[in-house]
């Protein structure tokens, strides 16, 4: 019997628009199907309530954008998942209105993750992004009146037609709103979509000098004061005057290798030996759950070896050290040995004996490498 599990996906799938460069399982419009969808999705997490435990760490709803959903099927969204210290809302500027934000937090949201993407015009459009920077500004301060203190915002770099300046004043402008979190991500465009038939060659251009403008990020965000915390994430730090850790709690949850549970169409779950995930189709999955049945899905089972690669590669993206021996046959010793001497790992023992690894901050740079060389 698997141990219940500590937290929670909630998958929202409608949008105002689909951007160009997007592959996650997103429907556009839709409105008169949004109250139904909630009523899906709250008949499957009454099925699968018993894979939870009573008092959940954190709940994350994702997108789509969740605050395009219908403001009273939203509220009763949020008032029926079960209580977490930390709620996450993801949500696109130009949905963020007083209302809207108050609406969050009196339904016990207590972090927002905010899609700003970019503060140049000419990037925005490019990304297809419905919001302007005065957007992305005016729903930051939406947020802080309506309370909330532990906002997040996603830049993207590596955008077609984007230079080094231009991301170097996108930082500067996500820095001067104050967020306690940054998210900042390389543009991923999947082949085949209508973004890379229209940027093609600015997209190859762009991806060699993808890794400067990692350094940029990190550098420019680290000298700022926030922590490094995982490849692509950055809290403020030290913690503020409320000893807050303001990493990602439920975020940590994946890189730790923790069991979740999730729910919507299109959301994955991996619990003990076996991950799962619901079909994209929303017909399918509605009709299923107005039956009473779960909705398809696809099993994938995970043997302990493949839990442990999958916690090394995870782990390491993270700036804390990782235990060797939850690791078992994963690791390759004799890469691990040339690595260290190379400068890009280290291992270290802690006050329990017990030896830890840890990515350099010059391994971290070069990233998904070097845990390849790591994997045995």
């Amino acid at each position: 019997m698997n141990a219940p599990a500590h937290h929670l996906y909630v998958h929202l799938p409608f949008c105002a628009h689909r951007c160009g460069y997007c592959d996650f399982v997103t429907l556009v419009g839709r409105r008169d199907q949004h109250a139904g969808y909630v009523d899906a999705l709250l008949a499957e997490l009454a099925l699968e309530q018993p894979l939870l435990a009573s008092r959940v760490e954190t709940v994350f709803l994702g997108g789509g954008t969740p605050t395009f959903t219908e403001a009273r099927a939203l509220a009763r969204l949020l008032a029926a998942v079960p209580r977490a210290d930390e709620v996450t809302v993801e949500a696109n500027p130009e949905t963020v209105t007083p209302t809207l934000a108050t609406l969050l937090r009196a339904h016990g949201v207590n972090r927002v993750s905010l899609g700003a993407q970019s503060f140049r015009p000419h990037l925005l459009a490019t990304l297809e992004r419905v919001a302007k920077p005065d957007t992305v500004r005016s729903a930051f301060y939406h947020l802080r009146d309506a309370g909330f203190d532990n906002i997040s915002l996603d830049l993207i770099y590596g955008i077609p037609g984007q230079s080094a300046s231009d991301l170097e004043a996108d930082l500067d402008d996500a820095l001067a709103l104050g967020p306690e979190h940054l998210s900042c991500y390389e543009l991923e465009a999947k082949p085949g979509t209508r973004f890379t038939h229209a940027h093609g060659a600015e997209l190859d251009r762009q991806a060699e000098v993808m890794e400067s403008y990692f350094e940029l990020v990190v550098a420019g965000l680290t000298d700022a004061g926030y922590r490094w915390y995982e490849t692509a994430n950055f809290c403020r730090a030290p913690a503020d005057a409320a000893g807050r850790d303001l990493r990602s709690r439920h975020n940590l949850a994946y890189w730790r290798g923790r069991d979740y549970l999730g729910v919507g169409i299109g959301a994955v779950s991996t619990i003990g030996c076996r991950r799962w995930r619901n079909s994209p189709r929303l017909a399918a999955y509605t009709t299923a759950l107005e039956g009473g049945a779960t909705p398809p899905r696809e099993y994938e089972p995970l043997s302990p070896d493949v839990r442990r690669r999958e916690r090394l590669m995870l782990g390491l993206r993270l700036d804390e050290p990782l235990e060797l021996e939850d690791l078992g046959d994963a690791v390759d010793e004799t890469a691990l040995a040339r690595l260290a001497a190379l400068g890009l790992t280290e291992v270290v023992g802690g006050s329990d004996g017990e030896a830890r690894i840890s990515l350099t901050r010059r391994g971290r740079l070069l990233g998904g490498g070097v845990t390849a060389e790591i994997l045995a």
